[in-house]
């Protein structure tokens, strides 16, 4: 299994914006990426219908990188488990879904997996802050989740923020994750509000160098 990364800033690149009838050879366009971000959508939760567990299983076979889920589905106690057994480093499971979010985040911890809560824009952090010792990382969505493409909604940059103070008065290795509108335009603004881990889809798989765009990414977060 992948090790996470010990990268101060790390690039994600979300495959939502790849050629899905291509996914190896988009895959092995970025191998500087800290890990693949995977989005799954059920058309219920967000509206859209992405890909599920048998793409996952067969991106397993196909890579060693580290696997992000992004899991924007409801009953995420039900299905969120079986990604972990794939082979998912890491499972994210929106907190407006789960009926059981302590519960579901030891069992995905049980099976060797780091746990991520994600929030969309208008939902607060501050009431999940007795979270943090069940959950590896916080995923603030900064863009309404469904589809890619989407522009940096700045109004997060606050909540972002609050995240960092919350995660650096808990202590411990919590990665902050921002997802939309992630780019070369965006990412600064996002690293100095306090984020430290960035999925950028079309920004990276648009581009035509999509290795050096992730390396432009780090670049600029790193200078914020």
């Amino acid at each position: 299994m992948p090790e996470a990364s010990n990268r101060r800033n790390k690039i994600m690149p979300s495959i939502l914006s790849a050629d899905f009838a291509n996914l190896q050879r988009e895959i092995e366009r970025v191998p500087g990426a800290d890990a693949l971000h995977i989005d799954v959508m059920d058309n219920h939760f967000v509206p859209n219908l992405t890909l599920g567990l048998p793409v996952v299983e067969a991106i397993r076979t196909i890579t060693d990188k580290f696997l992000d889920i992004h899991l924007m589905i409801e009953d995420p106690d039900v299905w969120a488990p079986a990604y972990a057994e794939a082979g998912a480093e890491s499972v994210t499971f929106h907190l407006e879904a789960a009926k059981a979010p302590v519960r579901l985040a030891r069992e995905l911890r049980s099976k060797g997996a780091r746990v991520g809560m994600a929030l969309k824009p208008a939902t607060p952090v501050e009431p999940y802050a007795e979270l943090l010792a069940e959950i590896d990382m916080i995923l603030i969505m900064t863009v309404e989740p469904g589809f890619g493409g989407q522009k940096f909604l700045d109004l997060t940059l606050p909540k972002i923020t609050k995240a960092r103070e919350l995660i650096n008065g808990r202590g411990g290795d919590i990665w902050l994750q921002v997802d939309g509108g992630v780019s070369a335009e965006t990412i600064e603004r996002a690293a100095g509000a306090g984020a430290d881990a960035f999925v950028a889809g079309s920004a990276v798989f648009g581009a035509d160098d999509p290795d050096s765009m992730i390396s432009s990414l780090r670049s600029l977060a790193d200078k914020a």
